[in-house]
């Protein structure tokens, strides 16, 4: 196969390449005088001795890639055959895309405006057409002839209704006609061509090309996934698997590489989370024994309702955990409104009664005042007099800061809840004994390590969250902590109803959205209406919403500007001059407001001084109003799957049903609309996690970045490989319960210093 190249000209040319990012054709050849003999590489070798500077470089740049055992795992992302056509209707407008197709035919058309002309080819599947389009270079014509085939890569955009591809890259089959009918030509037809993730500025061929080099240097490997293992489940060892993968000669070559490979990377990641396990139970703790007629013991008098079952069972479940001598590494997931914070509490308390300190580490400084205010009216007077809870955030006034920090050097506050202004180097407990982190996806793996080293000895760490977690998630970000679940609701709540209000098909419904609010409010019902933004933007400028992992486009991709997002400014505006809620008290809510200003409005709200909140998703969790009932989310496809679970769990807490309105301009059979669906579809927080793990990436599953993104895993993927991780858990536990130290099984021992580069291996002593 020959790449593609020439001779460019013209100020046209020079510009379309600059916005093309041109492919180097010199990236991926073999370079002048390897300095890695062939079969003699290691894992460990850098590529740079293989490939060359240059390439090398490019691959650096690109995918971090730098050593061998990098490059090899960097896997086809899927296979192509010469004879099989990609099917271009199928092709996403707007993302770098790599095709298979043929040659149709080739025009070439001087331009209007400028000197110079415009080479137009079209290539097709058999039933659809793509257009590559190439400024002044008339010299393509002799190479891009009709009925040729090839690779091509470049970013689809729509030109007057038609796809093409602007100045792309291809590399075209030469090496035999597809119509010899030989033996040779069929085999050659149907050996799958690797097809890897590629950039802008590296094709996947020129990646192809580096890694077959780079295959022809490497000697013997050694395999971390232990003989008798390999042989129980019949996988190909890692050397084999490696060659099949990359070099496959039918389909069957490339399937059996990837299951040998996924179970690999499945057992070395459950190794290393196992490990970290380990390490984490090897510290020692002070044990927090509630005494008689304590703290404790006192408040469960005093509490006016029965906790539920789950409630009843986790908290026994971290009893005992605070009685050991090791530190409790724990995490309470539990449904919106389920009692997570009361089940702490009580875990603060026994820590109180051994002399310790709690501290709660909240992600906003409303939700840690709501926490505050929440934990001294359970308390009551006479514990809360005894216990002290103290409020710690960064916009405190200077004497109410000073005092705050007298509290909790001194051991005066036994409870301490705070924001991110907890993990100053100015704060520092007397005795810190308990760390309680409420929302942890909200937080850092470096913020949560810089509060838990605030201990004289390690505290036992309580991480809350309402997201619930699959199982397979569960096993994968959080394998190294005990995980207990709340699911009951207490007894009381009412159903939350849930609807979507469709404009893009319905655009007369907006009325009916606020006829409906009003209504609720002529109850003696209170209401949020939540908006993505702030102040008029557009959606690549909202501050307000989830990253998810779909770019700056926004969740339904493409290129170009979008409508104005629903804003808080602009909406409590048109509400208050609404007729329908005359005479209604409508207020904001946002994160650029002061601490006090969000404080003072959140009191006025819950005390039913303010009918209707415009907010941001500052109200996401925590936020607990009895009396409120409505929820309207403006944009509601701006947002992800567990806020909207989230911000749906503010309504319907007390004793009046909740109503959920999830109003989109998203049109069906988009990715922002199959959100919104799943949300209305149902109420159960566990179906919706899985739901949304569907619907996106896992994320950086050893990195601090834990939700949506790019993810850590290679062929690994925890929406449909539950069962193997389990199994792979198990085996490694096995191993581990046999050999500790792992000293028996070297290859393994490398397999997890490689994987676990130097940022993995601190998030996992710190997570």
């Amino acid at each position: 196969m020959n790449a593609a190249a020439g001779p460019s000209g013209g100020r046209a040319s020079r510009a379309a390449a600059a916005l093309a990012a041109p492919i180097d054709p010199d990236i991926g050849k073999v370079p002048p005088s390897p300095a890695v003999p062939r079969g003699s590489a290691t894992l460990d070798s850098k590529i740079a001795a293989i490939l060359g500077g240059r390439t090398a470089g490019a691959l650096q740049k690109a995918f971090g890639i730098s050593t061998v055992a990098d490059m090899l795992a960097h896997y086809p992302r899927r296979y192509a055959r010469r004879g099989e056509l990609t099917a271009l209707d199928e092709l996403p407008k707007g993302e770098t895309v790599t095709i298979v197709a043929e040659v149709r035919s080739v025009s070439e058309r001087s331009m209007k405006a400028r000197r110079g002309s415009i080479l137009e080819v079209s290539i097709s599947d058999g039933h659809g057409i793509l257009s590559l389009t190439f400024f002044n270079q008339s010299w393509r014509a002799n190479q891009l002839r009709p009925g040729v085939r090839g690779i091509f890569t470049g970013k689809v955009s729509d030109y007057r209704g038609a796809l093409q591809l602007a100045h792309p890259d291809y590399e075209l089959f030469d090496d035999l006609t597809l119509d010899t009918g030989s033996a040779s030509a069929k085999k050659w037809a149907e050996m799958p061509i690797p097809i890897y993730p590629a950039s802008a500025s590296m094709a996947s061929w020129q990646v192809q090309k580096s890694v077959e080099l780079v295959l022809d240097a490497l000697g013997a490997v050694g395999d971390p996934v232990p003989v008798d293992v390999r042989t129980e489940r019949g996988l190909v060892d890692f050397r084999e698997a490696l060659e099949l993968v990359h070099r496959p000669q039918r389909d069957s070559d490339w399937k059996r590489a990837r299951e040998a490979l996924r179970y690999q990377e499945a057992f070395v990641l459950q190794m290393a989370l196992l490990e970290q396990r380990q390490a984490a139970h090897a510290l020692k703790a002070v044990p927090r024994v509630p005494k008689p007629g304590g703290y404790l013991e006192r408040f469960d008098r005093a509490l006016a309702f029965t906790l539920t079952g789950d409630q009843q069972l986790v908290g026994s479940e971290i009893s005992t955990d605070l009685a050991r001598g090791e530190p409790m590494n724990r995490l309470v997931q539990g449904e919106v409104g389920s009692g997570k914070t009361l089940v702490a509490l009580r875990a603060m308390l026994a820590v109180a009664d051994s002399g310790g300190q709690a501290a709660l580490l909240a992600p906003t400084e409303v939700l840690a005042s709501q926490h505050l205010r929440s934990i001294v009216r359970t308390l009551g007077p006479d514990l809360a007099a005894e216990l002290v809870p103290t409020l710690h955030t960064g916009q405190l006034p200077v004497a109410a800061r000073r005092k705050a920090l007298l509290r909790m050097v001194s051991g005066q506050a036994k409870i301490v809840i705070g924001t991110h202004a907890l993990l100053s180097d100015n704060v520092q407990f007397y005795d810190l004994g308990l760390v309680v982190v409420d929302e942890q996806h909200r937080f850092g793996v470096e913020q949560r390590e810089a509060l838990r080293k605030k201990g004289v000895q390690p505290p036992h760490v309580l991480v809350l969250t309402a997201t619930p977690i699959p199982r397979t998630v569960a096993m994968t970000v959080f394998g190294d902590l005990d995980i207990s679940t709340i699911s009951e609701l207490p007894a009381g709540r009412q159903g939350i109803s849930s609807f979507v209000v469709p404009l893009a098909e319905k655009p007369g419904w907006v009325g009916r959205i606020w006829e409906r609010t009003a209504e609720e409010l002529a109850l003696g019902r209170q209401a949020f209406v939540v908006c993505p933004a702030i102040e008029p933007t557009v959606a690549e400028n909202a501050d307000a919403l989830e990253d998810d992992g779909e770019g700056a486009d926004g969740p339904e991709g493409g290129a170009g500007p979008k409508p104005p997002l629903a804003s808080v400014s602009t909406v409590l505006l048109e509400l208050r001059a609404n007729p329908l809620l005359a005479g209604s008290r409508i207020e904001p809510l946002h994160g650029r407001m002061t601490a006090d200003e969000k404080d003072q409005t959140m009191q006025a709200f819950a005390a039913g001084e303010i009918d209707l909140l415009v907010a941001t998703t500052v109200i996401e969790v925590g936020v607990d109003v009895p009396n409120a009932s409505t929820m309207v989310v403006l944009d509601a496809e701006r947002f992800g799957v567990s806020q909207l679970h989230q911000l749906r769990g503010r309504v319907g807490r007390g004793g009046v049903p909740g109503l959920c309105l999830l109003v989109t301009n998203a049109p069906l059979e988009t990715l922002g609309r199959e959100r919104v669906d799943a949300v209305a579809s149902t109420i159960d927080g566990f179906e919706l996690a899985q739901i949304d793990l569907e619907l996106r990436r896992e994320g950086n599953v050893l990195g601090s970045n834990q939700s949506g993104g790019r993810s850590s895993l290679r062929l690994l993927r925890v929406v449909s490989d539950g069962d193997l991780i389990g199994e792979a858990r198990q085996a490694a536990a096995e191993v581990l319960a046999s050999d500790a130290s792992l000293a028996g099984h070297p290859e393994l021992r490398a397999a997890l210093t490689r994987r676990l580069d130097e940022n993995d291996r601190a998030f996992l002593a710190k997570s």
